[in-house]
C-alpha cells in the first residue's frame, strides 16, 4: 500500500506520529536525567520503578510490561543485580520460575527517584492544567488505539 501523502488521513497519521514522538522524547529526556542522578540509565530506573509497581515480575513479564525484549531487560537486570538493587528468587507457586524484586536498597532508590522525578513533577504541572474528564479520554483513546495498533496485524 503506497501512501498519499496529500491524503488528508495520511497528513493526520503524521500529524499524531509527531505528537507521540514529542511527548515520549520530552518525557524520555526528564526521565533519563531524573536517572543519571541516582547513577542509573534510563532503562535500568524503569525495571526498577515497575518492579517498585509489581513486585515479583518474571523477566518476561517484565520485558512485556516495558514493551523490549526479554534480553535487552536480562542485561539491565543483570547489572542492577550486580549493584545490589533486585534480585532473583524461585516463585513459591513453581519453584522453576525465577521472579524479580527490589532489595531494600532498590526500593530505596525507586522511592526516592519517584519522590524527586523531574518528569513526574512535570507530567504532574502539566496535568494539573487539564480538565480531569479529558485526562480519562486522553487514557482511553490512547488505550483504545494501542489496542487498533496491535489487532492491525502489521
Amino acid at each position: 500500500m503506497d501512501l498519499n501523502y496529500n491524503d488528508p488521513k495520511v497528513k493526520q497519521v503524521i500529524e499524531v506520529y509527531q505528537s507521540f514522538w514529542a511527548i515520549n522524547k520530552t518525557t524520555a529526556k526528564l526521565t533519563k536525567k531524573n536517572a543519571e542522578n541516582f547513577g542509573l540509565s534510563l532503562q535500568q530506573l524503569s525495571i526498577l520503578n515497575t518492579l517498585l509497581a509489581f513486585p515479583e515480575l518474571t523477566q518476561q513479564e517484565l520485558a512485556d510490561r516495558l514493551i523490549s525484549a526479554k534480553s535487552t531487560i536480562s542485561a539491565g537486570v543483570d547489572k542492577l543485580v550486580e549493584m545490589g538493587l533486585v534480585e532473583r528468587g524461585f516463585s513459591e507457586e513453581d519453584r522453576i520460575e525465577v521472579k524479580l524484586k527490589l532489595t531494600s536498597k532498590g526500593e530505596d532508590v525507586s522511592k526516592k527517584s519517584s519522590k524527586n522525578s523531574i518528569s513526574y513533577k512535570a507530567m504532574l504541572f502539566a496535568l494539573d492544567k487539564m480538565p480531569r474528564e479529558d485526562i480519562q479520554s486522553l487514557l482511553r483513546i490512547q488505550n483504545e488505539l494501542l489496542n487498533h495498533l496491535i489487532e492491525s496485524g502489521f
